[in-house]
Formats: C-alpha cells, sequence, structure tokens
C-alpha cells in the first residue's frame, strides 16, 4: 500500500504542471523557444498622465520619422529595454496616427495580457494576421516598424495601451520591438 501511495504521489507531482498550463493556450508547449532567451517585459508602458510628451528618442528633424535608435545596437524602431522602458511610447494620447472614431469596434481581446501570455503567430501580414484564433492588425502607420517580423513563426506578447483608446501593444519577443494593434476579433 505504501509504495501504491508513493507512485501515485510521484504521478501527481510530475503531471501537475501540465495540468497548471492555461488551456487554450497562450504559450507554445516549448517555452524556451517561444522566448528565445529574449526578455519579455514585466508590463506595458506606463500612462501619459493625459498629456502629451516630448518624446525621448533622438530626433531626425522629421517629426514623422523619428529616430528610435536611442543606443548603439538599438534597432531604429519602438523597442523595450530589459529595465523595461519603452522607447518610442513617450508622446502621450495625442498621436493623431493613432486616433479611432470607433474604440472597440469589434470588442476587447480576451486571451491574456503581459509576460505570462506568450502567442505564437500563424499567419498574416501586417494588415490582418492571427494566433490562437485570434485576429489583429497593426495600425498602419507603424508597417514600417514589423517588416522584418515572421508572420508564421514569431512569438508575441500583447500588453494594453493606457494611452491610446482601442489600441494594444504587439510585443515582438525574438526582435524586442512592438506596434500598435488592434483587435479584430476572432473570425
Amino acid at each position: 500500500m505504501t509504495k501504491l501511495m508513493m507512485l501515485l504521489a510521484v504521478s501527481l507531482v510530475c503531471t501537475a504542471p501540465a495540468f497548471a498550463q492555461e488551456r487554450g493556450g497562450g504559450q507554445p508547449p516549448d517555452s524556451s523557444h517561444a522566448v528565445s532567451g529574449k526578455h519579455i517585459p514585466a508590463h506595458g508602458p506606463g500612462a501619459s498622465k493625459g498629456r502629451p510628451r516630448a518624446s525621448t528618442a533622438p530626433q531626425t528633424g522629421d517629426p514623422a520619422h523619428p529616430n528610435y535608435s536611442d543606443a548603439p545596437g538599438h534597432p531604429n524602431v519602438p523597442h523595450v529595454h530589459a529595465n523595461d522602458r519603452w522607447v518610442g511610447h513617450d508622446l502621450g494620447a495625442g498621436d493623431t496616427h493613432l486616433h479611432l472614431d470607433v474604440p472597440w469596434a469589434h470588442g476587447h481581446f480576451t486571451g491574456g495580457f503581459g509576460r505570462g501570455h506568450v502567442f505564437r503567430l500563424q499567419g498574416g501580414a501586417p494588415e490582418r494576421f492571427w494566433f490562437s484564433g485570434f485576429y489583429f492588425n497593426v495600425a498602419p502607420y507603424e508597417y514600417q516598424y514589423c517588416s522584418n517580423w515572421l508572420w508564421d513563426s514569431d512569438s508575441l506578447v500583447i500588453y494594453e495601451d493606457p494611452d491610446h483608446i482601442g489600441w494594444y501593444l504587439a510585443y515582438n519577443v525574438r526582435l524586442s520591438t512592438y506596434v500598435h494593434v488592434m483587435y479584430l476579433g476572432t473570425k
């Protein structure tokens, strides 16, 4: 009887992690491959407290094309530092490129937010992409910032955007870059 109890206890300990994983799968089975050893921010950017701020990104002289490369080797696109500083998300709610007349036109994303919910892209392009049955599109103004994303395999983490109503932030784990995305629903 003792051996049977011991066997039962060992099998429970070994299978418990499988039952603890989220159903419907935010995280791919091989989570070490999903994050590729890259940093995943613990949280999204802070709110701008209702007023636009001057960008801290180095400027090019052309406000339509800011320079996000804030240090040698950093990408010239919005990105996140290892200390969770969101470079490029400091202009506040006044960005006219992200204004929506009808925010949340397709509902709210319910698949999970933040580092505990890593999703693998399953196809598409900036105009429409999907994972785990959820569909999104990238803000047209930001297509240039995701030109090197792998739409059939990159891992993404979705964060809520505190400044731009109707938009989320899709963080690419492989590249440590992000873009604004709109939720399109489950069809």
